[in-house]
């Protein structure tokens, strides 16, 4: 098959199908101009480092950048952080509007094979269709880019910067940057058809015929054990390749962890709905949850990971606020050794606000994910519902069982988010400021303001994923053709 007829018959199909493609693409747009701009930030050069009166030596400011947060080094790596985070619900959206239209698109690659393709051409259209989605948009979110480096350049009264439009990533990086989102989408399409044989009748998708085993546990843990290396190895210095290493592979274990562990946690509600439940709409949601249990895992993944990240934030952000406390109660009773410490508590916050506020945009975009699986589905389910409807089960029963099945097992996931992120921060109990120790609190109050968020949201979410329940359920739906 040539390029030219794959990349044709990889966009073909109805608006539903150019809506999918659309929406993949803008958020590969979004992701890359999200990649771009940390590795912009990346590439600021580091100033001349200053001696302070002491005799220490701190990282040099780039005077002529306005805002802090670029003018330091030691803030820039919460605005890479931020950035970097905000790709991960976007990159989750895309993966979820890859789902939408799913039986036309079906239907549509049943009739390629019943026009003569081939079971490898069927895949590889099935696979290019994301492939030159995510491409067409990174490609776009490159220009985008370079677009706004023009706009967006001002400077204050003093000549300063506000934005480093005066920097750019190398040009290996950025390639490197703007094909990696449909590299990225080319892997894990391919790893999605492992399981899927489109024949000239249909798609057939092989499913698991047992439920989930509880096995990401033990990467939560392996995960936890990780990160607390650099605390009982006396090798893994603060700042080392290995202590980097350490760090970031537990992070990133506990993480897929939670995740995964998300597939476990819905088929174990749906047994216990089966077995306690009394209402009618208990009982289809615990049928629904133990017969696609790995829905939790696509469509609350990124909301899991985000919500970890902020807990890890607001875990840090406690320790450097009781550090700070310790300190002014050292110097309180110490004051001739405040010379040279002239720390500012908003200056070191200042890139954990950002982080959080990169939560929360992460929180609404992968309660949006959420919103756009939330519909597919019932659409996908449509002739299901309008035959429940028929043998008289009522809308209201149908509603319920939608929102059991959708919020049920969120409530365990985001108790168990919540716990692995704060826990992989727990290393640092006490401080110590000479002759005062504090310990350091764990911030109950705003990780549960961030957890009733994430559910608050996704509950708004979800009840406007159940408009489309009213249309699905009507009786013209059990037509055939």
């Amino acid at each position: 098959m040539r390029p030219a007829t794959l990349c044709r018959l990889a966009v073909a199909g109805n608006r539903t199908d150019h809506l999918r493609t659309a929406l993949t693409a803008a958020s590969s747009a979004t992701a890359v101009v999200a990649l771009l701009a940390a590795a912009t930030v990346l590439a600021i050069e580091r100033a001349p480092d200053v001696i302070l009166p002491g005799g220490g030596i701190e990282a040099g400011p780039n005077a002529h950048y306005s805002t802090t947060l670029l003018a330091e080094a030691g803030l820039r790596v919460g605005v890479v952080i931020a950035l970097v985070l905000l790709t991960l619900p976007v990159l989750a959206l895309a993966g979820q509007a890859v789902r939408l239209g799913a039986p036309a698109r079906d239907r549509r690659l049943a009739a390629i094979r019943l026009a003569g393709a081939t079971p490898g051409e069927a895949m590889l259209i099935a696979g290019a269709e994301t492939v030159v989605a995510a491409l067409l948009g990174s490609v776009a979110g490159l220009g985008v880019f370079l677009l706004l480096r023009v706009v967006l350049e001002r400077r204050d009264a003093n000549g300063d910067l506000l934005l480093p439009t005066d920097v750019l990533p190398s040009p290996l990086w950025i390639v490197v940057l703007t094909l990696l989102i449909p590299v990225v989408a080319g892997v894990v399409g391919a790893v999605l058809l492992r399981r899927v044989a489109i024949g000239p009748l249909g798609v057939v998708r092989r499913t698991r015929s047992r439920g989930p085993r509880p096995w990401p546990g033990i990467l939560i843990i392996a995960g936890l054990l990780m990160f607390e290396l650099p605390r009982v190895v006396t090798g893994l210095v603060a700042g080392t390749r290995s202590w980097a290493v350490a760090l970031g592979s537990g992070a990133v274990l506990t993480v897929v962890g939670v995740v995964l562990g998300t597939g476990w946690i819905s088929y174990t509600t749906g047994r216990l709905l089966q077995r306690s439940g009394r209402r009618p709409a208990m009982l289809l949601a615990g049928r629904r949850l133990m017969a696609d249990p790995w829905s939790g895992s696509r469509t609350l993944g990124a909301l899991l990971a985000t919500v970890i990240v902020g807990a890890v934030a607001l875990r840090y952000r406690s320790y450097l606020l009781t550090e700070f406390e310790a300190y002014d109660r050292y110097y309180a009773v110490h004051p001739a050794e405040r010379a040279g410490s002239g720390a500012d508590e908003g200056f070191y916050t200042g890139a954990i606000d950002l982080i959080m506020v990169a939560v929360g945009i992460g929180v609404v975009i992968a309660a949006a994910g959420m919103l756009i699986s939330l519909a597919e589905g019932i659409v996908a389910r449509r002739r299901s519902y309008a035959a429940l409807t028929a043998v008289g089960v009522p809308g209201r029963t149908l509603t319920e069982s939608v929102l059991w099945q959708t919020m049920l097992p969120l409530v365990p996931a985001l108790l168990l988010a919540l716990t692995s992120g704060s826990v992989l921060m727990r290393s640092t109990r006490e401080i110590r400021a000479g002759d005062i120790r504090l310990q350091v609190p764990v911030p109950l109050e705003s990780l549960a303001l961030l957890g009733g968020g994430a559910f608050l949201i996704m509950l708004i979410m979800t009840g406007v994923g159940l408009l489309v329940l009213r249309s699905s359920t009507d009786l013209e739906e059990l037509r055939v053709g």
